[in-house]
C-alpha cells in the first residue's frame, strides 16, 4: 500500500490533466476543468457555415461557459454548507472516500493525474483514509463537491449542480469514471449527506422542528432522492405516513421541453435560479411571488423566498450559458443489446396507436408541445405532489433515456418499479385493453428511446 504522500504528490501535478478541452460523451463530456477552452470548430460543409460564423462561435463558447459553471460554481453557497452547516468539519474528521462513494459520491477520473489512476487501478491507494478524501477535493475530483483549503487545511466546503445532475460510467470502479452531464444520480443519498452536518440548527428553525425530527426526516429520503418543496410547505410525509421526497430529473434531452421538473413549476432556467437560490443557498436573485400564498406555501411566504437579492449577485450572470449548456445535453441512446429491437418496432405501433401513449408523449419531444401539464385525475394517480407546485398539476415528462434513469423507478416518486408497471397502470386507468403481447412490445419501445 503506496503512503498518503504518493496522493499529496500527486495532487502537486494534477495541473498536468486538469485542463483539457475534449469531446464530450453520451449525455455530458469527458474533459475535466476548463479555462477559456476555445469552442469547437464547424462543419465546413457546404451551405451550412463558414468557420468565422458568429452565432456558431458564440454557441460554442456559452457551451464552455455553462460547462463550467454546472460542473464547478457553487455561487457562493460555502456560506451555507460550510461556514453554517459545518459540513467540511464532519467531511475532514469522518468522511473516507470508501463512505463518500457508499453515499453515492462519483469520482471523475479525467481530474485525476494518470499515476493516481494506475495506482487506484492497482489498490494501491487507501480508501479507508479521510487524507485521501482531502487529496480528491483538492484536485476537483468529487463531481459536485467544492473543498476550500487554507493550505492543506479543508477550511470550508460548497456544492455544484453536478452533484445531483451527473454521475460517471464506472469505467474504472464502481463510482469512479468518466463524467455524465445531465444524468440524474440516482445513487446520491442526498439527505444522508446533509445529516452529516454538525450543526443542522439554521434548517431545523426555519423548518420549526428539532435537529433529532430533521435527521429522520433526511435519512427517510433515500438514495437518489430529494425533497425541494419540504422547505417551502413543510410538509416532510405523504399522507399515507411515507416521505414526501421525489426522485432526482435527469438533466438531459430538455431542448424544445417546456417545463422543467415532475410538476412544472418553470422553465429550466426558472427552476435553475430556484435551486441555485433557495436549495443550494447560493448568493443571487430570485423573483416568484407564486410563492407568497402562504396556504401553500407557509415557510416560503414567511421567508419571502420569493424575493431574493444578494450583493453581490453571483447566480444571475451565470444563467444564460448554464441553460444553453443544459439544453445542449442531449438524452442517451440505449445500448442495442438492452431491448429487442423487433419488439421495439412492433411497440412504437402500440405507442402511437392502441396505448394512445402519443396523444401526450409526441414524438420527437415525447412530451407537448407547450402547455405540457396535466391534473392528477389524468393520469390516474394522487395529487399529493401536484398540490405543491403552483400550477398544481404533473409535467408530460420527456421519455429518451429511460434506461438512463430507471434505478429507483418511475413516475415522481418512483412508485412504479418497471415500465411493465407503468404500462399496465395505464392500461387500467384508461381502459386501454392492452394485450399480453402489446404490452412486452411496448416496453420493448420504451427501453429502446
Amino acid at each position: 500500500m503506496h503512503r498518503f504522500s504518493k496522493i499529496v504528490a500527486a495532487v502537486g501535478i494534477a495541473a498536468l490533466g486538469l485542463a483539457s478541452c475534449g469531446d464530450d460523451h453520451a449525455a455530458g463530456s469527458s474533459d475535466g476543468p476548463q479555462v477559456n477552452c476555445p469552442p469547437p470548430a464547424p462543419s465546413p460543409e457546404a451551405g451550412t457555415t463558414s468557420p468565422a460564423d458568429p452565432v456558431v462561435m458564440r454557441a460554442g463558447s456559452l457551451i464552455n461557459e455553462g460547462r463550467q459553471t454546472f460542473r464547478f460554481d457553487t455561487f457562493g453557497d460555502e456560506a451555507f454548507w460550510g461556514d453554517a452547516l459545518k459540513l467540511h468539519q464532519a467531511i475532514a474528521a469522518s468522511v473516507t472516500p470508501r463512505a463518500a462513494l457508499g453515499v453515492g459520491l462519483k469520482v471523475d477520473v479525467e481530474a485525476l493525474p494518470p499515476d493516481l489512476v494506475a495506482q487506484l487501478r492497482a489498490g494501491q491507494v487507501d480508501l479507508d483514509s479521510t487524507a485521501t478524501t482531502l487529496a480528491l477535493l483538492q484536485l476537483d475530483a468529487v463531481i459536485g463537491v467544492k473543498g476550500v483549503f487554507n493550505g492543506s487545511q479543508l477550511s470550508s466546503v460548497g456544492i455544484t449542480c453536478a452533484v445531483c445532475h451527473s454521475t460517471v460510467d464506472d469505467s474504472l470502479a464502481p463510482g469512479i469514471g468518466k463524467r455524465l452531464d445531465g444524468w440524474p444520480n440516482r445513487d446520491l443519498n442526498v439527505g444522508a449527506i446533509v445529516n452529516l452536518s454538525p450543526d443542522l440548527s439554521s434548517v431545523a428553525t426555519l423548518l420549526g422542528v428539532p435537529q433529532s425530527t430533521l435527521r429522520q426526516v433526511l435519512m427517510s429520503w433515500g438514495p437518489g432522492k430529494f425533497d425541494a418543496e419540504v422547505f417551502m410547505d413543510g410538509k416532510a410525509l405523504r399522507p399515507d405516513n411515507s416521505p414526501a421526497a421525489t426522485l432526482i430529473p435527469p438533466a438531459f434531452g430538455l431542448a424544445g421541453v417546456n417545463l422543467h421538473t415532475w410538476t412544472g413549476w418553470g422553465s429550466v432556467t426558472h427552476w435553475n435560479a430556484f435551486v441555485a437560490n433557495l436549495e443550494m443557498h447560493g448568493k443571487g436573485t430570485f423573483y416568484d411571488p407564486r410563492l407568497d400564498d402562504a396556504t401553500q406555501f407557509p415557510i416560503a411566504a414567511r421567508e419571502r423566498f420569493g424575493h431574493v437579492r444578494s450583493d453581490p449577485d453571483l447566480i444571475t450572470p451565470k444563467l444564460a450559458a448554464l441553460h444553453f449548456y443544459q439544453l445542449a445535453l442531449e438524452a442517451p441512446k440505449p445500448p442495442a443489446a438492452t431491448f429487442d429491437a423487433a419488439a421495439a418496432t412492433r411497440g412504437k405501433t402500440v405507442f402511437e396507436g392502441a396505448a394512445q401513449c402519443a396523444s401526450c408523449h409526441v414524438p420527437p419531444l415525447f412530451t407537448e408541445p407547450g402547455w405540457n401539464m396535466h391534473a392528477a385525475s389524468e393520469i390516474g394517480i394522487d395529487d399529493f405532489q401536484a398540490q405543491r407546485a403552483p400550477d398544481k398539476r404533473y409535467r408530460t415528462s420527456p421519455l429518451k433515456g429511460l434506461f438512463a434513469h430507471s434505478k429507483g423507478g418511475f413516475y415522481h416518486d418512483g412508485r412504479f418499479a418497471t415500465l411493465m408497471d407503468v404500462v399496465n397502470h395505464y392500461d387500467s386507468a384508461r381502459s386501454l385493453k392492452l394485450t399480453a403481447a402489446q404490452k412486452s412490445d411496448l416496453v420493448e419501445y420504451l427501453k429502446s428511446l
